[in-house]
């Protein structure tokens, strides 16, 4: 890995004991992640060096009271990559998570594999479903889901099989901006429903969550 860029990484969570397994998973890790800085608050990852890190692993609850859905809010409209790292599996709290537009919701319990692969995935803007969100994502039945048309789907499915927007173009007959317009119009529907997915690995998690796309199908 001599020369090679490691994913960077800023872990806001007030648990030591967390925040030292973190960093020792992700320097095993192959290849391994680099952990810039470590906080009890999220003020860690509005300031250098973890303002600049590539990916955010975010602790839910950070106070005894509420989950803390304002910073995870915060850090996604900025553009982050979050990762939420919580102690809490109910599907209310994960499925809120990803409405917010979190990364990837991976629960403490799911072990180093996971949180490694979830990393890798992030820093890479792949998509990665640990196994509690597979859960929750697989048992939401919310009346409130976005219905994209049958086109829209189509053009989505596609484009989560193929390497580009040119591809999809070719294959279905279509102009790269008619693609474009597609993938925007769903965009649109979703950001309407509070559940924004401003890159393709937020959308692809919004397709399975809504039963567009199985994840046997990726």
């Amino acid at each position: 890995m001599a020369g090679a860029e490691l994913t960077t990484v800023v872990v806001i969570d007030d648990h030591p004991a967390i925040v030292s397994g973190v960093e020792a998973w992700c320097a095993a890790a192959d290849p391994p992640l680099r952990v810039v800085d470590s906080g009890a608050t999220p003020a860690v990852a509005w300031t250098e060096p973890g303002r600049s890190a590539e990916v955010v692993l975010f602790d839910l609850q950070l106070t005894k009271e509420l989950p803390a859905y304002v910073d995870l809010r915060r850090l996604v409209d900025a553009g982050r990559q979050v990762i939420v790292y919580s102690m809490r599996e109910d599907r209310d709290s994960i499925l809120t998570c990803l409405d917010l537009g979190a990364f990837a919701y991976l629960a403490k319990t799911e072990g180093p594999r996971h949180l490694v692969h979830a990393i890798h995935a992030a820093g890479r803007n792949l998509p990665y479903t640990p196994p509690a969100m597979v859960r929750a994502i697989s048992t939401d039945t919310r009346p409130d889901r976005p219905r994209p048309t049958p086109r829209e789907v189509d053009v989505l499915v596609n484009w989560f099989a193929c390497e580009s927007k040119e591809m999809v173009a070719r294959k279905l007959g279509l102009s790269v901006r008619t693609v474009n317009s597609y993938i925007d119009r769903v965009r649109i529907r979703y950001a309407n429903a509070g559940r924004p997915a401003s890159t393709k690995a937020a959308l692809v998690a919004r397709a399975i969550q809504d039963g567009l796309i199985r994840l046997d199908e990726l």
